[in-house]
C-alpha cells in the first residue's frame, strides 16, 4: 500500500491501541495497557500519515462509569506515553452516548465528521480504519476508507469478509507494511 502524508490514518482506541477489557471498560489509567507493539508502530505510522485520529465509542460515560474529565485523564496520559516514544495522534474522538442510533456513535460517522471539520483536507478516499470490531469497519466503508481489521478481540471473525479490505494480528504488523 503506497502511503503518503495526503492519507489519514484512523485508529479505534480499545483493543487496537491499548488492550480491550472484555465485557468492561479501562476506566483509570492503571487499567490502561498498551497492546504489544503499539509505542513501536506509531513512529512509524506518523512518518507517513499526514493525519492520525482516534475514534472511539466510550458508552462508560453515558452509563455513569466514567467522567469527561477522567477519560481525558486516560488520554493524556496514553498520549504523554506514545509522544515519548516519538509516535503521535492528532487528535482525539468519543463518542459517550449510550444509543446505538447516535450519530457520533459508530458505525454511524459522526465522529468522521467531526475530522474531517478539524482537518478540512481529510480525503475519505485516502483514509485507513485500523480497528477490531466489524462495527469499526463499517463506520469506515460508510466513508468510503480502506479498512484494516485486526482481530484482537474477534479471532474467528471469517476472512475474507466485504467490510474487511485487509487484516492484520496487530498494529504493528501493519504498521510494517506501509510503504
Amino acid at each position: 500500500m503506497q502511503i503518503d502524508t495526503s492519507w489519514t490514518l484512523f485508529l479505534d482506541r480499545d483493543g487496537v491501541i491499548n488492550n480491550e477489557i472484555k465485557d468492561g471498560y479501562v476506566l483509570s489509567w492503571d487499567m490502561f495497557h498498551f497492546a504489544d507493539g503499539v509505542l513501536e508502530a506509531l513512529p512509524a505510522l506518523a512518518a507517513k500519515f499526514g493525519h492520525i485520529v482516534m475514534v472511539t465509542n466510550q458508552r462508560c460515560i453515558g452509563r455513569g462509569l466514567l467522567t469527561v474529565d477522567g477519560l481525558n485523564a486516560i488520554h493524556a496520559n496514553m498520549l504523554e506515553q506514545i509522544t515519548q516514544h516519538g509516535g503521535r495522534i492528532d487528535k482525539i474522538y468519543f463518542c459517550p452516548d449510550i444509543d446505538n442510533d447516535s450519530p457520533c456513535r459508530k458505525p454511524n460517522n459522526g465522529m468522521a465528521l467531526q475530522a474531517k471539520a478539524d482537518f478540512p483536507d481529510i480525503d475519505f478516499s485516502k483514509a485507513v480504519m485500523v480497528g477490531n470490531t466489524l462495527s469499526d469497519m463499517n463506520f469506515a466503508k460508510n466513508m468510503g476508507m480502506y479498512t484494516v481489521f485486526i482481530p484482537s478481540t474477534q479471532p474467528h471473525q471469517p476472512i475474507p469478509h466485504p467490510l474487511m479490505d485487509s487484516r492484520y494480528n496487530s498494529l504493528l504488523d501493519f504498521s510494517r507494511i506501509i510503504q
